[in-house]
Formats: structure tokens, sequence, C-alpha cells
């Protein structure tokens, strides 16, 4: 059985049209480290599908002011494994004030 040439013998001329100018690169950005930021204790929310949130307080689960994405602008969120009743459980910590 014959082997397939795999070289390509054929080679490509240079293309006739103006050179082009070497590309500019823009300017590295340069980042700054945050501060360390310590946290508070932790308590737990719950998100049904909606993405109403609820806090467990005095025995019952109440809704809470803020929801999952704007905790996690200010606050440190970990989302918990385990679903109960079809929310998502979600661990809170909201940093320290100084």
């Amino acid at each position: 059985m014959a082997q397939k040439n795999r070289f390509n013998h054929k080679r490509q001329k240079p293309s006739t049209t103006t050179p082009r100018s070497a590309p500019t690169r823009p300017e590295p950005v340069v980042y700054e480290k945050k501060a360390p930021v310590q946290y508070g204790q932790p308590f737990i929310l719950m998100e049904d599908k909606e993405k109403n949130t609820f806090e467990y307080a005095a025995g019952a689960w109440v809704p809470h002011s803020m929801n999952i994405a704007e905790c996690r602008q200010d606050c440190q969120v970990k989302e918990l494994a385990q679903k109960v009743n079809g929310m998502t459980r979600y661990e809170i910590r909201y940093p320290l004030t100084s």
C-alpha cells in the first residue's frame, strides 16, 4: 500500500500587501493588594428557587433583607453541599469593622 505524503512541498509566497507594523501592547495593569479582612461568626441562609433568602431566627425561617448576590459583594459566602426542601444552604460571614 502506498504511503501518504505528509509534507507540503508547496511553499506559500510572501504576501504582496503592505507590511504591517508590529502590534502595540497595552501597558500592563498594576494590581494593588487588598488589606486582609477579618470575618465574624458564620450564620446560615437558605435560598429558594425564586432567589428569596431566609434566615433562621427565633425558631423559624424569616425573610432576610439581602439576597445572595448582594451578600457576595461584601461578605464571605460559601455554598453548602446539602439542599433542604429544594432550597440551597449558604454560610455567610460579615466582615468585622474596626
